[in-house]
C-alpha cells in the first residue's frame, strides 16, 4: 500500500468556510428581498419533504462515496489491532464523547445539542482523505478506514441517532431536553439521503471501472464529479437560511456555543487516536491516518438528517452549517501539528 505526497489544499478546499459563510449571506438576501422566490422554495414539498432540498443532499453524498474503495478493505482488516482502534475510536468513543461535551455545554439548548449529536454520530467520509494527504500519512489505510465506516454507517447510524437523541438523555437527567426522535424517522432519512448515495456511488465505481479502467476513474471521473459535493452542499445552505433569513442575527451566537464542543472533540480525537495507535505499534503514516478518520465528521450526512427529520429551518439543521465552519480551520491546524508530533515521536 503506498502513501499519497499529496502536499497542497485546493483553493476551492482551503476556502470553504469562507464559501458557507457567502451562500449564507446569498440565502439570507433572498429570504429578506425576495420573499416571494423564498415561497416558492417552500412550495415545491411533498408532506415533509422539500423537492430541491433533497436533490441537492443526495447529490452532495454521492461523490463522497462514489470516492470509497471498497477493494481495500481485505488488505486494511489485515491490521487488526489498528482497525481495532479507529473502530473503537469511531463507534465507541467518538459518539460518547460528543454526547458528554453537548450535554456539558448546551444541555439549555436542547436543538443545538442535538444538532452537535448528531455531528459526531457521523463519522468522517470524504475531507478525511484530504487531512491524510497533507499530513503525509498512508493514503491506501486511510481509504480502507473510510470505507469501512461507510458501511457502518448504512447499519448503525438510524439507531445510533435515536439512542443518543431519545434513549440516553433522560438517564442523566435531560427527560425534558430530549428529542422524541422515532428509529424509524432517521431510518427513512438514512436509507434515503445515504442508502441511495451508497447505491449508486458503489455501482458507479463498479460499472465505470469495468468499461474505463481504474486509471481513468480516479485520474478524470472523480476530479470531475467531485466539485458537486460542494455545490450541492452551497445549494443547500443557500435554500435553508433564505427559508430563516433572520437567523443570521443570532449567527455569532450560535457559531460560539456550537463552536466551543466542536473544537474540543476534534483535539480529544485526535490526540487519543495518535496516542492509541503509537501505544499499538502504529507506524506514523498509520496512526495519521486513524487519528484524522477519528477527528473528521460527516457534516453532510448530519445535515441531510437533521433537515428531513427535523426540517429545513431547524437549529439541528443550522448545527450541521455550522460544522465546516469550525472543522475545516480545526483539521488544518491538526495537519501542522500531525508533522509536530512526526517530528517529537517519530523521528528516532
Amino acid at each position: 500500500m503506498g502513501k499519497n505526497q499529496t502536499k497542497g489544499l485546493s483553493l476551492i478546499d482551503k476556502n470553504l468556510t469562507l464559501w458557507i459563510f457567502l451562500a449564507m449571506a446569498l440565502g439570507t438576501a433572498i429570504g429578506h428581498f425576495f420573499p416571494s422566490v423564498s415561497h416558492m422554495i417552500d412550495s415545491l414539498s411533498i408532506g415533509s419533504t422539500n423537492i430541491p432540498m433533497a436533490i441537492g443532499l443526495i447529490i452532495m453524498m454521492y461523490p463522497p462515496l462514489a470516492k470509497v474503495n471498497y477493494a481495500l478493505l481485505p488488505s486494511v482488516l489485515k491490521e487488526g489491532r489498528l482497525v481495532m482502534v479507529s473502530i473503537l475510536l469511531n463507534w465507541v468513543i467518538g459518539p460518547f464523547l460528543m454526547f458528554g461535551l453537548s450535554v456539558l455545554f448546551l444541555s439549555e439548548y436542547p436543538d443545538l445539542m442535538t444538532g452537535v449529536i448528531l455531528i459526531g454520530l457521523a463519522r468522517c467520509i470524504a475531507m478525511v482523505l484530504v487531512w491524510n494527504d497533507l499530513a503525509e500519512g498512508h493514503s491506501d489505510f486511510a481509504a480502507g478506514l473510510v470505507a469501512l465506516n461507510s458501511i457502518f454507517q448504512v447499519f448503525v447510524y438510524a439507531f445510533y441517532a435515536w439512542f443518543f437523541i431519545t434513549w440516553l438523555p433522560p438517564v442523566f437527567g435531560l427527560r425534558g431536553s430530549a428529542i422524541d426522535l422515532s428509529i424509524l424517522d432517521v431510518a427513512e432519512s438514512v436509507s434515503i439521503y445515504l442508502g441511495i448515495p451508497f447505491l449508486l456511488g458503489f455501482l458507479t465505481r463498479r460499472i465505470l471501472i469495468s468499461q474505463k479502467g481504474v486509471n481513468w476513474y480516479d485520474k478524470t471521473f472523480i476530479p470531475r464529479l467531485s466539485p458537486f459535493t460542494l455545490i450541492a452542499l452551497l445549494f443547500t445552505i443557500v435554500l435553508m437560511f433564505s427559508l430563516k433569513g433572520g437567523l443570521i442575527l443570532s449567527l455569532p451566537h450560535q457559531v460560539l456555543l456550537v463552536g466551543v464542543p466542536l473544537l474540543i472533540y476534534f483535539l480529544l480525537m485526535f490526540g487519543i487516536g495518535f496516542f492509541i495507535s503509537k501505544v499499538r505499534g502504529g507506524t506514523y503514516e498509520k496512526s495519521t491516518a486513524v487519528a484524522f478518520t477519528a477527528a473528521g465528521n460527516n457534516f453532510e450526512l448530519a445535515i441531510a438528517v437533521a433537515i428531513s427529520v427535523f426540517g429545513i429551518a431547524s437549529d439541528q439543521a443550522f448545527v450541521g452549517v455550522v460544522g465546516p465552519l469550525i472543522e475545516v480551520p480545526a483539521l488544518l491546524a491538526l495537519v501542522k501539528v500531525s508533522f509536530w508530533i512526526k517530528e517529537k515521536y517519530y523521528s528516532k
